[in-house]
């Protein structure tokens, strides 16, 4: 297997929610050093199995960055630093305990698929690069 991207994004595929949050990460982020998995992709399972980690929870967003493997709120907010001015400062809420920071989290994920349904975006050639699988 090929070996992962530096910072790569994995998310629900057939959400709305989630393409819509990918597309949110395309245009906001500081650089083109995210990459972008759907976890239900062949690449996605096999980088979970050889890493180790748990299966993947559809409902929730992971993010890899220096060997790391965050989730729910940890992966929004690592996800965060690398976005423009002033959503950059979402990083600053690791200051909440991360027990409440996942409740809001989770709040949202179970009505992920009634806050925007069917949305698909089409990746300019550009963003294509950013995409894996």
């Amino acid at each position: 297997m090929k070996k992962a991207p530096d910072k790569l994004v994995f998310y629900d595929g057939d959400c709305g929610f989630c393409n819509q949050s990918v597309q949110f990460i395309l245009k906001f982020q500081k650089d083109k050093s995210l990459q972008f998995l759907t976890l239900q992709s062949s690449f996605a399972e096999k980088l979970f199995q050889e890493k180790g980690w748990e299966l993947p929870d559809l409902s929730t967003v992971y993010f890899y960055e220096n060997e790391k493997l965050y989730a729910k709120s940890d992966a929004g907010i690592s996800i965060a630093k690398h976005l423009r001015f002033p959503f950059s400062w979402f990083q600053f809420l690791w200051i909440v305990p991360q027990f409440i920071r996942d409740k809001g989290y989770d709040f949202i994920a179970q009505r992920r698929h009634k806050l925007s349904k069917g949305f698909c975006a089409v990746p300019t050639s550009d963003q294509k690069k950013q995409f894996i699988g």
